[in-house]
């Protein structure tokens, strides 16, 4: 993917619209994790080191249209301000006279964060005339807000329509990654595809398909699979009424030389809590009464084998339920080894999805991967082959982003 940074942008006294992803998890008023708000302060800094005047604008949760003082990016951006070293402003609106006031009487180098850009209905509705509102406060657009780009609202898609649009740095590193991963990935390419169920990752499984060579199906959906091979799986989650759907998958794959590598042992509970008695067993042996909780250590060792084998892995989704003990130990083993090779230059490693950064951070290796995506539903719709409007409106004419 060639695409147009801010590598060239002469930013000095211009008005920089930054459309950041601020929607960051918070309890009680406090900010549980500053991932977002760190990788986006590089974008920031160096806009503001430049001499731009940067106004960033966000969503934050869902107040659906209304002022809901509670969902106020206010608390945030003192907390983006602390991260990047310096004051910032903050307008209690983010289109209107107050929002034309602050811009107004902005300095080179001066940042202010708008609120919360859901608090009109516009926002959600991509209403053009809302759009029009946003952009006028700005002379350029850059968009760093990849964890957003499935949305066609205003703020993503409405205003690089007015203004000549820019990919930040956070944008730009996930667009690179993902160049990598399926575009234009370095092969042999594996994909780890984990969750429940099969019914809420067919298209993402089709698309895979197409593009890897060894696909990784983990997790429960896995079992799925097995008991559609005729695997007794026990009491396990699975999908009975997707045994065909599966069949189906497992012929494509063969069709398309796509490797699909199943779990060959797994470890079993009779209740799924934390420090359970626990056995171990090859698949085909599960006890009737019990439940696969997680891969089994020949199940690891055989993708371990196999990972040596690539150049490039995608993944997303959990080997087992990894949030109690035990059930963790094969994601924490695969995590790490996969870790490793990356470590030592022999593997390009592509994760993303809410559960796959955490299960990636349980194993301590977030920091080790080539690189992790905290886009969550932007990052499982581009696997999914889907198109996201946020990105698209990049490649227009008009704005000559060049994305190919």
């Amino acid at each position: 993917m060639a695409f147009r940074t801010i590598d060239g942008v002469d930013a000095r006294g211009k008005r920089v619209l930054v459309r950041a992803d601020l929607n960051v998890p918070m309890h009680d008023g406090v900010i549980t994790d500053d991932t977002r708000l760190q990788r986006v302060a590089p974008t920031i800094r160096e806009l503001a080191d430049k001499g731009a005047r940067v106004v960033v604008f966000s969503h934050f949760d869902r107040p659906k249209g209304q002022v809901v003082p509670a969902m106020s990016l206010r608390p945030i951006a003192l907390k983006l301000g602390q991260i990047l070293g310096q004051p910032i402003g903050f307008v209690a609106d983010c289109v209107g006279p107050a929002v034309e006031a602050a811009v107004g009487a902005m300095a080179d180098g001066d940042i202010i964060v708008l609120e919360n850009t859901r608090f009109h209905a516009g926002e959600e509705a991509n209403d053009p005339e809302f759009a029009k509102a946003l952009a006028q406060n700005g002379d350029i657009f850059v968009n760093d807000a990849f964890s957003a780009a499935h949305r066609a609202h205003a703020s993503t898609e409405g205003v690089a329509r007015d203004l000549p649009s820019f990919a930040g740095r956070l944008m730009q590193a996930e667009l690179s990654a993902l160049s990598a991963a399926l575009e234009n990935p370095e092969r042999p390419v594996g994909a780890i595809i984990g969750g429940s169920k099969i019914s809420t990752k067919l298209d993402l499984i089709g698309n895979v398909i197409e593009k890897v060579d060894t696909l990784f199906i983990t997790g429960a959906m896995a079992n799925t699979f097995l008991a559609a091979e005729g695997m007794n799986v026990g009491k396990s989650l699975q999908e009975a009424d997707m045994h065909e759907t599966a069949r189906k998958i497992a012929h494509l794959a063969q069709e398309k030389g796509c490797e699909i590598v199943l779990p060959v042992d797994a470890v079993v509970a009779r209740e799924f809590k934390a420090n359970v008695p626990t056995e171990t067993c090859l698949i085909g042996e599960v006890p009737d009464d019990a439940m696969i909780l997680d891969a089994g250590p020949r199940t690891v060792e055989l993708i371990r084998d196999r990972l040596d084998t690539l150049k490039t892995l995608v993944w997303n989704g959990p080997l087992g339920a990894f949030e109690i003990a035990p059930f963790d130990r094969a994601t924490v083993e695969v995590a790490q080894y996969a870790a490793q090779l990356t470590e030592e230059g022999k593997l390009k490693t592509i994760a993303g999805g809410g559960d796959t950064v955490s299960a990636l951070r349980h194993a301590g290796v977030v920091d080790k991967m080539t690189y992790v995506s905290t886009a969550g539903g932007a990052f499982l719709e581009w696997l999914e082959g889907k198109i996201l409007p946020g990105i698209e409106v990049l490649r227009s004419a008009g704005h000559d982003l060049g994305l190919e």
